[in-house]
């Protein structure tokens, strides 16, 4: 059985709403399997012993949602922020980013049918009134959240949403593939893309580049022809990224980045840095670029950037752009580029609930290549 919380309109899973067990076992098979499920559920903020996979109620549909069988969720760095008490509100079910099997639809759904292949938009939890909802930059409401962070996602069996926020995969398309792309790949979109604009004339760096949201922003930047630098941390992760369109590609352990770009540049630096890390990175990221250059940020996994860099900022006359999320367009745009197979996500690893725990050291290591796919 697989496990999962409620609706988006109900509230989430408490500790208190356990399964009767002795109560399913009077029920019919079929009853059974839309009562209880198996998820994994951090439990509260501390160390890798508040992930637990337990039996908890299925959720229910009401008539505008749609019930999926996940047949793959991915694992996030949002996943080790809840749990570290960076963001969300646990007891809840993580995994934002779910592809799966439609096992029932309400009432009011007409656009799909039990049986049919969705992967799920996540950034389902916004206020709908306030100005940035009202045109259409739902990322930036103050109640921005969605799926694994503000309500029950997808690491269990079951998850309901509403159907508005599904979308049908292709036949010639993975459920695994299509779980790795909504949060890191909407993301990198939406910073490079809408935020920085970036075309065929710019020359773009990608640090942490290896990982899920910076593996996704060296396609789509070759996606749009620029040209595409990265730094990583070996000759193996640096075969693979020049397998995914990387035109030059740095080892950070062997040379300074900014260093490395100047040479590679002429001096000049890049147009655009797309930064995820933080700390060191940041500053690193700043003396890449050329002057009025872009700095899109999108995380800070290593901590805050050293404030002594604002002088370069100003000096160098930088945009520094902040992006998180993906409106549904963005979404649907990023999609329709997943679809065609101009991007495609690398597969880590696929794990089950059971190894949730050890996903979330391997992405604190940056062991891994890519994506770490959950099956439960």
């Amino acid at each position: 059985m697989r496990a999962i919380t409620r609706s988006l309109g109900s509230t989430r899973l408490r500790p208190a709403e356990s399964v009767d067990l002795g109560e399913i076992v009077k029920c019919p098979l079929e009853d059974y399997l839309h009562t209880a499920m198996r998820a994994s559920v951090i439990t509260e903020t501390g160390g890798l012993d508040v992930i637990s996979v337990e039996e908890v109620p299925a959720p229910e549909i009401d008539g505008d949602d749609v019930l999926v069988e996940v047949e793959a969720s991915a694992v996030n760095h949002t996943d080790v922020w809840i749990r570290r008490g960076y963001e969300g509100e646990p007891p809840i079910i993580t995994g934002i980013d779910v592809a799966g099997e439609i096992a029932d639809v309400g009432e009011s759904v007409d656009e799909f049918d039990a049986g049919d292949r969705v992967v799920l938009y996540p950034n389902t939890t916004y206020c709908g009134t306030c100005e940035f909802c009202n045109r259409g930059e739902i990322t930036m409401c103050h109640d921005y959240g969605g799926l694994g962070v503000k309500t029950d996602g997808g690491h269990a069996e079951y998850v309901t949403i509403e159907a508005k926020y599904a979308e049908a995969i292709p036949d010639d398309v993975s459920c695994e593939a299509a779980a790795a792309v909504p949060s890191n790949f909407g993301t990198a979109w939406r910073g490079l893309i809408t935020r920085a604009d970036v075309g065929p004339s710019d020359d773009v760096l990608v640090l942490g580049a290896s990982g899920g949201v910076g593996h996704g922003a060296v396609q789509i930047a070759a996606h749009v022809g620029a040209t595409v630098y990265a730094a990583t941390s070996s000759e193996r992760k640096a075969e693979k990224l020049r397998e995914l369109g990387v035109d030059h590609v740095i080892d950070y352990t062997e040379r300074d980045i900014d260093e490395a770009i100047s040479n590679l540049t002429g001096r000049r630096g890049v147009d655009v840095v797309f930064e995820s890390i933080g700390g060191e990175m940041y500053q690193q990221a700043v003396r890449s670029l050329v002057r009025g250059g872009r700095l899109v940020t999108i995380g800070a996994t290593e901590g805050d950037a050293n404030q002594g860099m604002l002088r370069h900022v100003f000096w160098k006359q930088l945009e520094v752009i902040g992006a998180t999320g993906a409106t549904m367009g963005e979404f649907e745009d990023m999609l329709g580029a997943f679809f065609a197979g101009d991007i495609d996500p690398v597969i880590d690893q696929v794990i089950g609930l059971d190894d949730i725990p050890d996903s979330h050291e391997r992405l604190a290591d940056g062991a891994g290549f890519g994506k770490i796919i959950v099956q439960p």
